[in-house]
C-alpha cells in the first residue's frame, strides 16, 4: 500500500508530525515518546505532560520517589522542546551527576549534550566559539559553576531550565543562601523544571523556599506564608490546592502494576588484617591525629585526613602512594623553604587515585599565600624520617588480607548468581584507582585472567584503549559512536563487560550514568561512609530493567570497630542493602550533604580512642539521625503532596494506550514520508522497517538506517541494531529533512482516487464513500496567544452536499491512491463557507481554553495580593499585640524606672504603629497596581493572533 501513496498524504503525515499541538493530550508528547529509547510506563507520560501542560506556569517540581524515572521524565519535556525547535536548554544537577545526564539524554532521547566546566569553557572560547552557551547543544553544569556563572546565565533567553536535585535549594528564598540567591537572579523569568525525589524534609518552609525559585507569585512573603500554613488552625486545604498547581508526586507503591522490582540481598565477608597491616594503620591513624606537623597542610588537614583515612581502608598500594605524595611535599619544602599550594597537592591526591570530585567541590577551600615560612628543620627531618620508615614498612606487605577474602567473596556471589539463573558478572567498586589497578593484576593472577576490565574516570590504561579502538572500528558508522572519545570510550568498556568480560572493577565514576541492569553482583571492596553514593553504587544494577535480585557483598574489618559501627548503620539505620527498595527517601534526604555525613564519621575516627569512645559517639550520631528524620514532616508530606485516589490506575491506562494508539500512527505516518521522499535516492526494507542510501545525501547521510520497531510497537532497544546501522528517529537529522521537505512540497490541484478495493483492511469509513466523489481541503491554523498552537483543519463534501468530518478525511488518508490526476477545477463556494465555519469553531475552542487558563492565572494573582497584604495587617496586629501587653506590664512596675522604660517601648512601638497603618494602605496600592499591571500583560498575551496557510485541495474518489 505504501508505493500508493502520494505527496498529498506525505505533505499531510508530515504536518501531523511536526505541528505545536495543544499542551493537554499525549498528541503534544507523540514526538518525543517515538523518538525515546525507554518503555512506555504511564505515570512517567503523565509527569510529563504535567510539566507541559499550562504555558502560563513558570514551572513545575516533579517530586517522585526514588527509582520512578525523574530523569525519564524531564528527559521526555526536553525531547519534546527539541522537537519543536526550542533549543536553548540547560541542565542543573549536582557535580557528581553531570556525566550520567550526558549520557542518558543521548542513548535515551538522541539529544547532543555539552557538560560545561570553567576548563572546557575556556577551551570552546579558545577553539573560537564565543558563546559556548549558545551552541545547539543541551548544556549540563553543576549548581557551583551555575552559580558563578549568573551574569552569564540571565542574558541567555532559555526555553527550559531543568534543576536536578532541587531540594538543595530549599532555602533559595533566604538572603543568606548565596549560591539559591544567585541561582534565582540568574534564572529569574525562565520556564523551569524541578526534580527531587524529597520535596518535605524538616519544614514547609522548604516547599515556599522551592515555590519562589519556579515564580515568586504563588505565594506572598515568607511571612504571610507561615501565618497561613505553618499555625496550628492553617488551612491545609488551602496549600493542598495550591501546591497541585505546580507539585506532583508519584510513590513506587502506586504503580507496582507497571514496573516490577527486584529484591536486594546483602553478603558480609569477615577478614582479620595481619599484624604487618594493623601496625601500618595505627601509625598512620598516629600520623592523622598528631595536630602539629607538617604532614598533613595546616587549613585542609581535616579532608586531607579524610581522604588519606578512606585510602588506608582501601589498599596498601593505596597508601603507598599518597604517602609519597606528601613526602615530596615535605622534601620541596625543605629545599625551597617555601610553602606549596595546598589545594595542588590535595587535587593531586583526588586526581591519582580517581576519587569523586564532590569531596572537594563540597568543601570551603581557602587558598594559602605561597612564601617563605619559618621551618624547624629537626622536626621537619624526623617527619620525613617518618614518612620514609612508614612507606618502607608497607612495602613489606605484599598481597592485603583483604583482597584474599575477595575471593571467598567472589565464590559465594558467583553461587548466588547461578541459583537465580543470573549471568556471570560482578561489578567491583573501590574507592581508589590504586587499589583498582593492584586488584585487577590480583585477579588476573588468581583465576579471571582476561575476564576483568577496569573503569574510572579517565580510562587510559593500555587495556582500555585497546578495547575503545577495537569497538570504535566495530561500530564505525553506526549512532553507537558520539564522537566524544570520553563518552565512547565509556560505552566500549560497558560493552565488553557485558559481552566478554566477568569482572568490572570500577572506581566512583562508575556509580554516575552507567546502567548495568545486566549485572546482579556487586562487591563494596572499599565502603563509602556517605549513604548516598552508596545508594549510588548499588542503583547502577538495582534499577528499572534488572530481572534477577541484586547481591551485594561488604567486607568488614574485624580488628576496627568504627567499620562495623559505619556498616551497621548503612545497613540497619539506611536499609542500603536488603528488601524491595533500598534506602528510603526521607532517610537519604534528611542528610543534607553526603560529604558532611562523611565529616562526622571522620570526626569519630579522628577523636575516638576506645572501644567505649566508639561506641558513645555512634550512638549519639545515630540518635540525632533519629531526630532529624522528623515523622510529623513525613504524614505532612503524605497529607500534601501524595494526591493518588482508587481511580488514578485507570487513567494510566487511558493515558498509555493513548500513548501506544498515538505512536502506532506517528511509526506509519514516518515512514510514509520517509519512503515519499526517499524512495528515488534509497533501498527500502518495508518488512523490517529500514533502508539503505548508497549515494550520499548533501554529503551526510549515507550508509543503513533502521526505524526503531518491533512487533505490536516500537522498541526501546537501540542497542539490539547492527553495528553499521544507525537508528532513525524524527530527530536524527535525516528524518528532520525528510519531513521538512515533505512539508514544503508544492502541491498542486488533483484528482486523488482512494484504491479502498485493493485495501488490505476494512475501513467503515471509506467502505461507506465508496462510489463516492467530492471536494476537500486541508488547511492549517496557526493561533499565537499564550503560547503558538497550530491544526490541522480538514473541511470535506460530497458532490452530493454531504459533510465528510475530519476523522473521516484522516481515514480517508489510510488509502492509497490508484490514480492522480491534475485539474483545473474551481474549488466550490460552499467548501470555502464550511472551511471557514470550521476554523471559527477551533477558534472559539481555543479561546475557551485559553480563558480557563486566564481565569487559573488570575486567581493565582488575586490570592497572591491577598497574601501580601495580610502579611502587612499581621505585622499591624503583632505591635498592637505586643503594646497592649507593655501597658499591662507598666501598671505592674515595682519602680519609676521600670514604668519610665515601658512608657518608651510603648512611644515607639506605637509610633511603629502609626506607620504600618499607613503602610498597609501603601501596601494594597502597590500589590494592586503590581497585580493589574501582571493582569494586563496577561491580557495582553491573550489577544489571539491567528494565521490560516492552506496545505492543498483536491478532488477525490473513492473506488
Amino acid at each position: 500500500m505504501i508505493e500508493k501513496l502520494t505527496p498529498f498524504h506525505a505533505k499531510y503525515f508530515a504536518h501531523e508530525l511536526s505541528i505545536l499541538h495543544a499542551n493537554n493530550g499525549v498528541d503534544r508528547l507523540s514526538q518525543s515518546l517515538f523518538d525515546a529509547s525507554v518503555d512506555l510506563n504511564p505515570h512517567q507520560i503523565d509527569a510529563a505532560l504535567f510539566a507541559i501542560d499550562n504555558p502560563l506556569t513558570k514551572g513545575v517540581v516533579l517530586a517522585d520517589e526514588v527509582g520512578l524515572g525523574k530523569t525519564i521524565e524531564a528527559g521526555l519535556v526536553l525531547c519534546q522542546y527539541w522537537a519543536e525547535r526550542k533549543r536553548k536548554l540547560l541542565i542543573i544537577c549536582p557535580a557528581s551527576l553531570r556525566r550520567q545526564w550526558a549520557t542518558e539524554l543521548l542513548e535515551k532521547f538522541n539529544l547532543p549534550s555539552r557538560v560545561l566546566d570553567a576548563k572546557t569553557f575556556n577551551q570552546l572560547q579558545k577553539q573560537g566559539i564565543y558563546n559556548p552557551l549558545n551552541n545547539k547543544e543541551v548544556v549540563i553544569m553543576s549548581y557551583h559553576y551555575a552559580a558563578r556563572l549568573e551574569d552569564k546565565l540571565v542574558a541567555e533567553m532559555w526555553d527550559l531550565v531543568v534543576i536536578d536535585e532541587a531540594h538543595k535549594l530549599r532555602n533559595a528564598h533566604r538572603e543568606s543562601n548565596k549560591m539559591g540567591q544567585a541561582l534565582k537572579r540568574a534564572l529569574d523569568g525562565r520556564k523551569k523544571l524541578l526534580l527531587t525525589a524529597t520535596p518535605l524534609q524538616n519544614s514547609l518552609m522548604e516547599l515556599y523556599g522551592m515555590s519562589t525559585l519556579i515564580d515568586e507569585h504563588i505565594f506572598g512573603d515568607h511571612k504571610a506564608f507561615r501565618k497561613q500554613f505553618m499555625q496550628a488552625d492553617s488551612d491545609r486545604g488551602e496549600l493542598k490546592e495550591r501546591l497541585a498547581g505546580f507539585m506532583k508526586r508519584t510513590l513506587r507503591k502506586n504503580v507496582l502494576e507497571y514496573i516490577k522490582y527486584t529484591e536486594r540481598k546483602a553478603i558480609t565477608i569477615p577478614f582479620y588484617p595481619s599484624e604487618q597491616e594493623q601496625e601500618l594503620y595505627d601509625r598512620v591513624q598516629l600520623l592523622l591525629e598528631r595536630e602539629d606537623s607538617y604532614v598533613l597542610p595546616k587549613r585542609h588537614r581535616h579532608l586531607t585526613g579524610l581522604i588519606l583515612r578512606k585510602l588506608l581502608s582501601s589498599s596498601t598500594k593505596a597508601v603507598i602512594n599518597n604517602l609519597q605524595i606528601l613526602k615530596f611535599r615535605l622534601e620541596q619544602l625543605k629545599k625551597d623553604g617555601q610553602q606549596t599550594d595546598e589545594l595542588d597537592i590535595i587535587q593531586q591526591i583526588i586526581t591519582d587515585d580517581d576519587l569523586e570530585d564532590d569531596i572537594y567541590e563540597d568543601t570551603e577551600l581557602a587558598e594559602v599565600d605561597s612564601g617563605k615560612v619559618e621551618l624547624n628543620l629537626k622536626a621537619l627531618d624526623s617527619e620525613i624520617a617518618e614518612l620514609e620508615a612508614i612507606i618502607a614498612k608497607a612495602e613489606l606487605i605484599g598481597i592485603d588480607t583483604k583482597s584474599k577474602e575477595l575471593l571467598q567473596g567472589l565464590d559465594k556471589g558467583f553461587e548466588q548468581l547461578a541459583e537465580m539463573g543470573a549471568a556471570r558478572k560482578v561489578i567491583i567498586f573501590t574507592e581508589s584507582m590504586r587499589t583498582q589497578q593492584y586488584l585487577a593484576q590480583f585477579l588476573e593472577n588468581n583465576g579471571y585472567a582476561e575476564k576483568v576490565v577496569t573503569f574510572s574516570g579517565t580510562n587510559n590504561t593500555a587495556k582500555a584503549t585497546q578495547i575503545y579502538q577495537q569497538w570504535r572500528e566495530e561500530y564505525q558508522g553506526s549512532s553507537r559512536v558520539t564522537g566524544s572519545a570520553q563518552i565512547d570510550k565509556r560505552s566500549a568498556l560497558i560493552d565488553y563487560f557485558k559481552e566478554h568480560a566477568e569482572i568490572m572493577i570500577a572506581t566512583e565514576a562508575a556509580a554516575e550514568g552507567v546502567n548495568l541492569q545486566f549485572c546482579s553482583l556487586l562487591i563494596n571492596y572499599d565502603l563509602p561512609w556517605n549513604p548516598q553514593r552508596v545508594e549510588q553504587r548499588i542503583g547502577r544494577c538495582h534499577r528499572y530493567g534488572q530481572k534477577f535480585d541484586v547481591v551485594v557483598v561488604n567486607f568488614l574489618n574485624q580488628r576496627n570497630q568504627a567499620d562495623s559501627r559505619v556498616l551497621e548503620l548503612l545497613t540497619d539505620k539506611f536499609n542500603l542493602f536488603d528488601g524491595v527498595f533500598g534506602a528510603s527517601d526521607s532517610v537519604l534526604g534528611n542528610i543534607e550533604s553526603g560529604v558532611d555525613f562523611e565529616k562526622r564519621i571522620q570526626q569519630i575516627y579522628q577523636s575516638c580512642r576506645t572501644p567505649e569512645e566508639i561506641e558513645s559517639a555512634f550512638e549519639s550520631l545515630q540518635k540525632e539521625l533519629e531526630n532529624d528524620i522528623n515523622e510529623k514532616m513525613q504524614k505532612t508530606q503524605e497529607q500534601l503532596l501524595e494526591h493518588f485516589d482508587e481511580d488514578i490506575h485507570d487513567i494510566l491506562k487511558i493515558k498509555l494506550d493513548e500513548a501506544k494508539e498515538r505512536l502506532d500512527k506517528v511509526g506509519r505516518w514516518f515512514w510514509a514520508v520517509t519512503y515519499q521522499q526517499l524512495k528515488d535516492r534509497a533501498c527500502f526494507d518495508h518488512e523490517n522497517h529500514s533502508f539503505s542510501i548508497n549515494e550520499p545525501i548533501n554529503d551526510s547521510f549515507f550508509g543503513k538506517y533502521q526505524l526503531i520497531r518491533k512487533a505490536g510497537g516500537y522498541s526501546r532497544e537501540v542497542e539490539q541494531l547492527d553495528h553499521h546501522t544507525q537508528a532513525y528517529r524524527i530527530n536524527h537529522p535525516l528524518g528532520e529533512q525528510v519531513i521538512a521537505e515533505a512539508r514544503e512540497f508544492e502541491t498542486e490541484r488533483c484528482e486523488l482516487v482512494f484504491d479502498y478495493t485493493g485495501h488490505s483492511t476494512k475501513v467503515s469509513v471509506a467502505e461507506q464513500l465508496k462510489g463516492q466523489s467530492g471536494w476537500l481541503t486541508l488547511n492549517l491554523l496557526s493561533v499565537e496567544a499564550f503560547n503558538t498552537q497550530e491544526f490541522l483543519v480538514f473541511s470535506a463534501k460530497t458532490d452530493k452536499g454531504q459533510i465528510v468530518d475530519s476523522e473521516a478525511c484522516k481515514k480517508l488518508f489510510n488509502l492509497g491512491v490508484s490514480k492522480s490526476i491534475q485539474t483545473e477545477l474551481t474549488m466550490p463556494g460552499e467548501l470555502c463557507s464550511l472551511r471557514a465555519r470550521q476554523i471559527d469553531a477551533k477558534l472559539a475552542e481555543v479561546m475557551d481554553s485559553n480563558n480557563t487558563l486566564f481565569e487559573v492565572e488570575r486567581d493565582k494573582l488575586e490570592k497572591w495580593a491577598e497574601d501580601k497584604v495580610m502579611a502587612a495587617e499581621e505585622a499591624l496586629r503583632d505591635t498592637k499585640a505586643q503594646i497592649r501587653s507593655l501597658k499591662r506590664e507598666a501598671r505592674h512596675a515595682q519602680s519609676v524606672e521600670e514604668q519610665k522604660t515601658s512608657q518608651e517601648q510603648i512611644k515607639k512601638l506605637e509610633r511603629q504603629q502609626r506607620r504600618q497603618r499607613s503602610e498597609i494602605f501603601d501596601v494594597e496600592d502597590e500589590v494592586a497596581d503590581k497585580r493589574d499591571e501582571l493582569i494586563a500583560a496577561l491580557e495582553e498575551r491573550m489577544k489571539q493572533k491567528t494565521n490560516v496557510t492552506e496545505l492543498f485541495t483536491v478532488r477525490w474518489l473513492v473506488a
